[in-house]
């Protein structure tokens, strides 16, 4: 499954200046050389004569006429046409991405929590390409920095006849302050470059592949390192994971691990900037229902999410988690981050810091939501999320935090793609309805109407109206 390097994460603020740059560049060096310093020919006659992919410095958008150390063509193994007959039946193990219906990844990047939520979603989409329809999976990858939103992108994928995965594109929205700054990194095969093969059907070491293609635009390409590997997972060792290296279009390189039954399953190092699988669903699902001490953590967790949460519900809430957390199997990421997020929030209460322990408690109710993931239908869990969210809504409308209030409506929003689908037709309407009030209020600023909002939402959410 394909996200932002951490490279890109690291440089999202810059690069939020991209396009415009790429422009100006764009137009200035039509004439410049393509690779190098002494060349009269133009860029597109260096690349087709030296097969020069220029670096790319992603703050500034210019180029910096140095090649990429590109793999030989001879070791490429996405060369030749894809046939797509099912493409919509995504079945390759490293990519299962028609059969894996969301996969949570927890870590840090840039000294932050970060999280992604990368869910399949129900509608297919049909790319014109080469001359013919395909139809792909959308995929909805949602990143949030510090438990608020970041970045979101539709990713479409397909799988060619010999089970190979391929990527058709993305819809990119990067966020600031809860609103969209731009849109950079979108694309599409068959307008703004090929058809890019994201996982052969049976990498080996040393298999060259291109999982983004349109250079100066979005560009990687990927060495298989290493196959057959066993990894530890969420809930026990994984074995036929493989490890690629990435070269992207800033001339950096990264390690990243696939492994069957979740996709992409780690970037980065666990003692810098890490992306990691905490858990992915039907993968690590559980038979049975909720545990009573999970349960018990998901009341001490919603006391806690809460204006006036004090250190008395902060110690009752870690108590819960201790106590779960001993009569239950917890994925390593997960007991990471839960750790991590209770002694911030504990921290900021202490402090009397309210809008950090706001992002806290946020934080500890994404992460018992996961926990549910093992024991509950994901419909249910997205519901729950909504329901998170809209109290959350209520939390930064009464700050007069209008960022904030921002990208809760967004993430409303986001979450209601996943789960609309799955409630009854006449809640629907009436939940959209409110959630194009709260757009409005939330675009106008105007904290005072989210407030007010807010409690009809949740109502609707729990059925009461």
């Amino acid at each position: 499954m394909d996200r932002r390097t951490l490279a890109d994460r690291r440089a999202l603020t810059d690069r939020r200046t991209l396009a415009a740059a790429v422009a100006v560049v764009l137009a200035a060096t039509l004439a410049t050389a393509g690779c190098g310093s002494g060349g009269s020919s133009s860029s597109q006659s260096a690349k087709k004569s030296t097969g020069c992919v220029q670096i790319v410095n992603e703050a500034t958008g210019k180029k910096t006429g140095k090649c990429m150390p590109l793999a030989p063509k001879k070791d490429r193994v996405d060369l030749d046409k894809p046939a797509f007959s099912r493409p919509t039946s995504i079945t390759n193990p490293l990519h299962p991405s028609s059969r894996v219906q969301q996969v949570i990844y927890g870590g840090q990047v840039g000294g932050k929590p970060f999280r992604t939520e990368f869910t399949l979603l129900p509608d297919k989409k049909t790319i014109a390409l080469n001359g013919e329809r395909v139809k792909v999976r959308t995929l909805q990858y949602t990143a949030l920095s510090d438990g608020r939103i970041e970045e979101v992108a539709l990713d479409w994928f397909a799988q060619a006849d010999d089970g190979s995965v391929w990527y058709l594109g993305e819809d990119v929205f990067n966020y600031a302050d809860g609103v969209v700054a731009d849109t950079d990194g979108t694309w599409k095969a068959g307008r703004t470059g090929p058809a890019a093969m994201i996982m052969p059907a049976h990498p080996k070491a040393g298999d060259v592949y291109r999982p983004e293609n349109a250079p100066e635009v979005v560009f990687e390409e990927v060495t298989v390192k290493a196959v057959g590997q066993t990894v530890p997972g969420p809930y026990g060792p994984v074995k036929g994971a493989v490890t690629v290296n990435e070269l992207h279009m800033d001339g950096s390189r990264e390690d990243k691990v696939f492994a069957p039954g979740y996709g992409e399953f780690s970037t980065g190092e666990p003692n810098g900037d890490l992306e990691a699988v905490s858990l992915a669903v039907p993968t690590d699902a559980k038979p049975g229902p909720v545990p009573s001490g999970l349960a018990a953590l998901s009341d001490a967790v919603r006391t806690a999410h809460d204006e006036s949460t004090g250190q008395a519900e902060v110690r009752k809430l870690r108590a819960a988690w201790d106590a779960y957390r001993a009569s239950d199997r917890v994925s390593p990421v997960l007991t990471r981050q839960m750790n991590r997020d209770l002694g911030s929030l504990a921290a900021a209460v202490a402090a009397h810091d309210a809008r950090t322990a706001r992002g806290a408690a946020l934080r500890v109710a994404q992460n018992d939501l996961d926990l549910h993931l093992r024991y509950e239908p994901l419909a249910t869990v997205e519901a729950a999320r909504m329901d998170l969210w809209a109290r959350q809504l209520k939390l930064d409308a009464a700050a007069k935090d209008e960022g904030a209030v921002a990208g809760d409506v967004t993430s409303l929003e986001l979450t209601w793609e996943r789960v609309e689908h799955s409630t009854a037709p006449g809640k629907a309407e009436r939940i959209s309805g409110q959630l194009r009030e709260l757009r409005g209020a939330a675009d106008h600023k105007d904290t005072a109407e989210a407030a007010k909002l807010a409690p009809a939402l949740t109502g609707s959410l729990a059925g009461r109206s």
